[in-house]
């Protein structure tokens, strides 16, 4: 039935944006607007206390439960299991707005500030490690945390609705049950699709860059189904091959890359940039997390800020759902200070080096990096590579990088899709993942023929709100569970004391 109704309404949203792409552009700016204005403080207040909760739970009483029986360890290495719950959870992205972003905020600033100032490129960083920092892998914590909890400590299936279980009983395999796992397939497939739509577009700013392909929709829908050739591929394999092994290969180009511009480029004013911005960050990250502009009624926490936690939210179904797939065994606090901590310090040095060698080349150099960007947003990391020696061979480099992203990233969301319409089952039948492979991928072409990066944007923030509502209720419903489970436990062991005594 999941399987079934998921399908029919994202088919029809498809078949929508292929009759009338205009008629589907103009209603979800439209719901965009609505949205933004009604729901903004939601989506900020939501991601600020799942953040919050995150860290309480790493420190909580709870913190030794193990994610499966006491007897259970893990079964990925800690480097394999970073890089598999990194390449889902980021990979195309950073590499997208590495530099993009801060470029962005220094030409647009937020507090009112005026644009291509030090003041502007200080707060640029500052908000690029809010956006890609601790509140969105807080997201990703609490639903794959809650996932392996029911999965694997107290046998449920795999699926969202088994984590409301303490609160709905018997009721999660009813309509209730049933609406939970559409919304969240739902969020997953416009989340991904949002995605791999920014992948297709970067791919054709690196191929325009490295060999002159022009930068068009056509284009983009070739490398779109090209791609999706090849993670349809990969989907056939499994975790423990595919993905696992494009994962490790991810990280590792990933980390090369990085590398590379670290001891190249200014390497010192990189350094000098990851410090200051990091103790900025530290220092105001409640009042950027609880940002809104009521008084002046300006626009760029909802372009900004708000895109990013309605993207957070989108992705998290499927996020959490693969990462819970691959940390059985890990205790609580392990799970959150390695889901939480590493990937976000890894996202602070890459925004650190991409965004603070751009911006050093734009303050100091007289290289025109901000104009590059207001022309070609995708070409931005590319104009950024090709003023640092063997720039055109780097930059083939890192569009190799995107494809393996973007085939990962795709592969590991046909895996979950398919798990989530297929009652939790932990390895899906290929025919379903092909199914959700092909309907993720047109989707990510409707939204590029409705709007553009605008379109793409623009539903990602619609279809996470449902799911906000759920993100909340999910950690009453997982606190309530890990509570029952100690107080339980906290009987057993007064009772058996009793029966010692007597």
């Amino acid at each position: 039935m999941v399987f079934y109704i998921s399908l029919i309404i994202i088919s029809v949203f498809v078949l929508w944006g292929v009759i009338s792409p205009e008629n589907l552009s103009a209603t979800a700016e439209y719901l965009l607007s609505f949205t933004i204005d009604k729901f903004g403080w939601f989506y900020l207040l939501t991601t600020f206390l799942i953040l919050g909760f995150s860290v309480y739970l790493a420190f909580s009483k709870y913190g030794n439960i193990r994610l499966g029986a006491d007897s259970d360890r893990p079964k990925y290495s800690n480097i394999t299991w970073f890089s598999m719950l990194f390449s889902a959870g980021m990979g195309i992205g950073l590499v997208f707005w590495g530099v993009a972003e801060p470029i962005q905020h220094y030409l647009d600033p937020p507090l009112g500030l005026t644009g291509g100032t030090p003041e502007a490129a200080r707060a640029a960083m500052r908000y690029s490690f809010l956006h890609w920092g601790l509140h969105p892998w807080a997201i990703y914590t609490v639903i794959g945390l809650s996932l392996a909890y029911f999965n694997f400590r107290k046998g449920f299936n795999g699926l969202i609705s088994s984590t409301f279980y303490p609160l709905l009983k018997e009721k999660i395999h009813g309509p209730i049950g049933k609406i939970i796992d559409i919304l969240a397939i739902i969020a997953t497939a416009f989340g991904v699709a949002t995605s791999l739509g920014l992948g297709a577009l970067q791919i054709n700013g690196g191929l325009n860059e490295v060999f002159g392909i022009s930068n068009k929709l056509g284009t983009q829908i070739i490398i779109i189904a090209i791609v999706t050739v090849l993670f349809l591929i990969s989907a056939t394999t499994g975790v423990d091959k595919g993905i696992k092994i494009l994962s490790n290969l991810n990280v590792g180009v990933a980390g090369g890359l990085l590398l590379f511009v670290l001891f190249l480029g200014p390497t010192s004013f990189i350094f000098d940039t990851l410090v200051t911005t990091l103790g900025d960050y530290g220092q105001n990250i409640i009042n950027m997390s609880l940002r809104l502009t009521p008084f002046t009624k300006g626009t760029w926490v909802g372009d900004w800020t708000l895109f990013y936690w309605a993207w957070w939210i989108a992705w998290a179904p499927f996020v959490g759902t693969f990462i819970a797939r691959v940390s059985k065994g890990r205790t609580i606090k392990e799970f959150v200070l390695g889901v939480l901590l590493i990937p976000s310090f890894f996202s602070f040095v890459w925004f650190a080096t991409f965004g603070g060698t751009a911006l050093n080349m734009e303050m100091f150099k007289g290289i025109e990096i901000a104009k590059a960007v207001e022309q070609d947003l995708t070409s931005a990391l590319f104009v950024t590579l090709r003023n640092l020696p063997l720039g055109i061979i780097v930059s083939l480099i890192a569009t190799i990088l995107i494809v393996t992203f973007f085939i990962t990233s795709a592969d590991s969301a046909t895996f979950v899709l398919g798990m989530m319409s297929s009652k939790g089952d932990n390895n899906p039948k290929n025919k379903v993942k092909f199914v959700w492979g092909i309907l993720q991928s047109a989707i990510a072409i409707i939204l590029l023929l409705s709007g553009g990066l605008k379109g793409l944007e623009t539903m990602s923030i619609l279809a996470a709100l449902p799911f906000a509502f759920i993100l909340l209720i999910m950690c009453v419903s997982f606190h309530k569970a890990l509570k029952d489970e100690v107080d339980d436990d906290n009987k057993e062991k007064q009772s058996e004391a009793a029966i010692t005594k007597d």
